[in-house]
């Protein structure tokens, strides 16, 4: 039996999603210099209040169908909005202020380990032949990307060259790889423009309530003596991370996520780590030893390969 090849529109998805990822991997551009002006979680608090502002017509013109969204989308979308866009994003800017930023935009690359392992607990996809040989690869050339220096890891991890930068992008990896699945979760239940939407209202609450839990929701905090000093970078860059990295790219990769799998949708993220490696290593001079680029290059072959084997099982169902 011959079989029908894929709409046009199930072809654009992962692509769609991998534009959308690209985009966000140009936020280390804005978020280096930020992280010089502003604390981790108050550079994310900004970036989700005028990422609502530029979302709020969408937002306005879609509030007559929050009646129709069940419980379970809303638990989605709640859990999207924490994970992804709030907690995710504070671990990713404390990793590239604590560590080498090619290695932690590298390392991001686990991230489709947590996102398949996630669509296969809750959506019931299945793990290919080769997955957990191919998931093993990625880990370890993982660990051979963090560590600068592997023959003083017997010395001390310090001397190694571990840092903080690198767990905190694990954290951020698991977040952002969870948040995938639960982003696939949100598309089933509701629009494109109101999912977008709410999971920057969700995130911008979480980020209020963590700067009030620190003590940080006031003037002193929000717009430090630094930001005071060079308002036209503040200024400038938030608003970049906003909109080139933030508005636009969300919308994108929603729209993207809709028409892909969850268990496919996070090896097309990898796009970003392409360009995110492109601007710290280019512009920001962060460059990776010989070893660091061969475990590199395995981690992401790895983690294409673990792409590839999900193909095959997503083609054998369909």
């Amino acid at each position: 039996m011959e079989v029908a090849p894929a709409a046009p529109h199930v072809k654009r998805g992962p692509w769609l999603v991998a534009l959308g990822a690209a985009l966000w991997g140009t936020e280390s551009a804005w978020r280096i210099p930020l992280n010089n002006l502003f604390a981790a979680e108050v550079i994310v608090f900004w970036e989700h209040v005028l990422i609502l502002i530029c979302f709020l017509p969408l937002l306005i013109a879609r509030l007559r169908e929050i009646p129709r969204i069940d419980l379970r989308t809303w638990g989605w979308l709640i859990f999207s909005g924490f994970a992804g866009s709030a907690v995710g994003t504070v671990f990713f800017t404390l990793a590239l202020r604590s560590g080498n930023p090619t290695v932690v935009n590298v390392i991001l690359n686990v991230q489709p380990l947590f996102s398949t392992a996630g669509a296969c607990l809750f959506f019931g996809d299945r793990l290919g032949r080769g997955f957990f040989l191919f998931a093993g690869i990625a880990i370890v050339a993982g660990i051979f990307l963090s560590v600068e220096y592997p023959l003083r890891i017997t010395q001390s991890f310090a001397q190694a060259g571990l840092n903080r930068g690198t767990g905190f992008a694990l954290i951020c990896a698991l977040f952002w790889g969870l948040s995938t699945v639960a982003g696939r979760g949100v598309m089933t239940g509701m629009s494109l423009r109101l999912a977008a939407s709410l999971r920057i209202v969700v995130g911008l609450f979480c980020m209020t309530i963590i700067l009030l839990a620190r003590q940080q929701l006031n003037g002193s905090s929000l717009w430090p003596s630094a930001a005071q000093a060079n308002p036209g970078t503040a200024v400038g860059a938030l608003v970049l991370l906003a909109t080139l990295s933030g508005a636009i790219p969300l919308l994108v990769y929603f729209e993207g996520l809709r028409l892909t799998k969850a268990s496919t949708a996070g090896y097309f993220e990898m796009m970003q780590t392409l360009a995110a490696v492109c601007i710290t290593w280019g512009f920001f001079h962060a460059a990776l030893r010989p070893h660091q680029v061969i475990a590199g290059v395995i981690l992401i072959a790895a983690a294409a390969m673990v792409q590839r084997v999900q193909e095959k099982v997503q083609s054998s169902r369909d």
